[in-house]
């Protein structure tokens, strides 16, 4: 999965989270979640997806983590998945 499509998964999980009154379109367009509407409800809504899909823990109390946006959320994501590049690239220098 690119990182666009992530993002737009993960939009979609915000999305899904506040029962649809955050649509998608205006997650990927930035800004807090709060901002845009996301309740402590819908956050907590939102951590039990990320962690059930990704197999990711997510600490939405955990100093130095902010997790307000978007983009904060893919990047819990993304540092805790396999490189799927690299896995590819590994994968076919081997010359098999």
């Amino acid at each position: 999965m690119g990182a666009t499509e992530l993002r737009a998964r993960v939009a979609a999980l915000v999305s899904e989270a506040t029962g649809g009154d955050v649509p998608a379109a205006d997650i990927l367009g930035g800004g807090s979640l709060v901002a845009l509407g996301v309740g402590s409800l819908g956050l907590l809504r939102l951590v039990d997806a990320i962690e059930l899909e990704y197999g990711v823990e997510v600490e939405l109390t955990e100093p130095g983590h902010r997790l307000d946006t978007l983009d904060d959320l893919v990047a819990v994501v993304e540092a805790a998945r396999p490189d799927e590049a690299g896995a590819v690239v590994s994968a076919a220098g081997d010359g098999r």
